[in-house]
């Protein structure tokens, strides 16, 4: 039997997915790259917009139409969010949320034996524990993720994903620790810590992220420790200053900013003000000074005035981000967002949308500028063309040096490399003498 995945969505999804593979291959089925002529396509789904939810039911009957015999299994976060809508999909064989996941392969033996399909959607509660899963390898990437939290406590009015993804809950360091181990024996040498709020790590339990990163760091073979994205309000000093002894940690910070504005911000139900957050990039700086801070900026939500919107640019401007992520608001049913007053026209929002896009290109290529002279360890990923090698450094800079023709790749090698020029999103430069075991 041979199943196909499809996903949608975060790095959590993606991490989720490679489990569920993982699952599927131990009950027996065969992995395959294509659709056509699956048995089994397996949808994991993301619904954090409208048009996500949009993509995924276009999908669905696309793939329907085309493998009218396959069984079909919607999962994630759409049905979990929006289990009624869910159930009206006739494309799906098989129904269910963010949980029990590890259930999937059972669930489709059982169509396949009986021929009737189920919508098992389990809601939340409040007193779910975190759902084991584990992942020993991901298909073409050379960084291990491991997933340590899950679930949001923080209600943000524009957001669904607390309905999608239940309370906040965390992972046991010994879990965290397992697969990491396993991760690093399977050839990893980075890994990269993800969750849907990652930063509220073990705050149910008396833990914190940076003892989730510790422990990592105790793994042997494990050169980089990398965190996905994090809310700024559960970093203090002190975390900063354990992280920055953690030899393998990679000073790249993604803290969601969303917006620059206060007025802004508390409409968003965000708990920080502008001016906080600024204390803690200045924090990072200090303490890790060759760190990138990116971000994520949202513009046109609900009420945003032209004067918010330019108190936003000039507080993005300030903190001078090496990269942001920009996207108009879209509202989302089921939020408070969707039924505030103001909304904004879709022509504005697209029109700020550009403004700030261009604003995070020239800050882009002010940071990378900056990095020209620095001599980086980078881990090489897989050529993107016949003349260069390309890989990270611990700050996220993408790095391209000179191919040579006698070495076919050096993927998963870690190399220092001194910085020549900077580019277009991303730099160039030349391998050195440095020990690449430091």
């Amino acid at each position: 039997m041979t199943v196909f995945f499809v996903t949608f969505g975060c790095k959590v999804n993606t991490y989720e997915t490679e489990c569920i593979r993982k699952n599927f291959t131990e009950n027996g089925f065969d992995v395959s790259d294509t659709s056509d002529g699956a048995d089994v396509i397996v949808i994991n789904s993301c619904t954090v917009t409208s048009a996500s939810d949009k993509k995924v039911k276009q999908t669905l009957r696309k793939l329907r139409k085309e493998n009218p015999d396959s069984v079909i299994v919607l999962t994630g976060c759409y049905p979990q969010a929006f289990e009624s809508e869910a159930r009206k999909i006739t494309e799906a064989d098989i129904i269910t949320g963010t949980q029990n996941r590890n259930s999937l392969p059972d669930l489709v033996r059982e169509k396949l034996e009986n021929g009737t399909g189920t919508a098992c959607v389990q809601q939340y509660t409040g007193k779910e524990i975190f759902e084991s899963m584990s992942c020993s390898s991901f298909e073409k990437k050379t960084r291990g993720f491991v997933k340590i939290q899950d679930g949001c406590n923080q209600f943000c009015s524009y957001c669904i994903i607390p309905y999608s993804r239940g309370r906040l809950r965390s992972r046991p360091l010994s879990e965290i620790r397992t697969e990491a181990e396993e991760l690093v024996r399977n050839g990893y040498q980075e890994i990269v810590l993800v969750g849907i709020n990652l930063a509220f790590y073990g705050a149910e339990c008396g833990l914190t992220l940076t003892d989730a990163v510790e422990e990592v760091s105790r793994t042997e073979g494990v050169r980089r420790i990398r965190l996905g994205s994090l809310e700024p309000e559960m970093i203090s000093r002190e975390d900063l200053l354990r992280l920055a002894a953690v030899k393998s940690f990679c000073p790249q910070f993604h803290l969601s900013l969303q917006s620059g504005c206060d007025r802004t911000l508390k409409a968003m139900n965000r708990k920080y003000t502008a001016a906080e957050y600024a204390a803690l990039t200045e924090q990072i700086r200090s303490i890790f000074p060759d760190a990138s801070l990116t971000t994520d900026i949202m513009v046109g939500f609900p009420g945003e005035t032209e004067e918010d919107f330019a108190e936003s640019m000039e507080f993005v401007s300030k903190v001078s981000f090496s990269r942001i992520h920009v996207f108009p608001y879209s509202a989302r049913s089921g939020t408070r967002a969707a039924q505030m007053p103001d909304q904004i026209s879709t022509e504005i929002k697209n029109e700020r949308a550009a403004r700030m896009t261009e604003l995070g290109k020239i800050l882009e290529e002010k940071f990378l500028a900056g990095q020209v002279g620095k001599t980086f360890p980078v881990l090489f990923e897989k050529e993107n063309c016949t003349s260069f090698h390309r890989g990270y450094s611990p700050n996220y800079t993408l790095v391209k040096i000179k191919r040579n023709p006698s070495i076919k790749s050096l993927r998963n090698n870690i190399f220092y490399v001194k910085i020549k020029e900077s580019m277009n999103g991303f730099c160039i430069g030349e391998i050195t003498d440095a020990d690449q075991n430091k």
